[in-house]
């Protein structure tokens, strides 16, 4: 199923779609800065990998929904200047996906392939 279209689902579903661009980022900060500012997290969460965990697993400041579908696009320049470190992200964005949340909200992440 194209993004497109799972992201039209899930939003007739009544969920939340946010796009993460990460076109041009090569390192952790850009993620962290990219990431934070596409899922709105608030102003103390940390720039680190477990406080970016721990802000994804608790989403209760933002928008009461069911779900939120977070569309990552652009992420092969980061995968290939940094393999470990996107190997981090992915491991943390798996880590948060699909968690049910204290607000009863789940976080789905999707990784484009265009």
């Amino acid at each position: 199923m194209p993004a497109a279209t799972l992201a039209e689902a899930v939003h007739q579903a009544g969920w939340k779609v946010i796009p993460l661009d990460l076109a041009g980022v090569t390192d952790q900060a850009g993620f962290m800065d990219r990431a934070a500012k596409a899922l709105d997290l608030p102003e103390f969460a940390g720039r680190n990998w477990q406080a970016f965990q721990d802000a994804c697993g608790d989403i209760g400041w933002g928008p009461e929904v069911p779900g939120r579908l977070l569309v990552v696009v652009g992420w092969r320049d980061y995968a290939k200047a940094r393999p470990e470190e996107w190997e981090s992200a992915q491991q943390v964005l798996e880590s948060v996906a699909g968690r049910r949340q204290k607000y009863d909200s789940t976080l789905a992440v999707v990784l484009t392939l265009v």
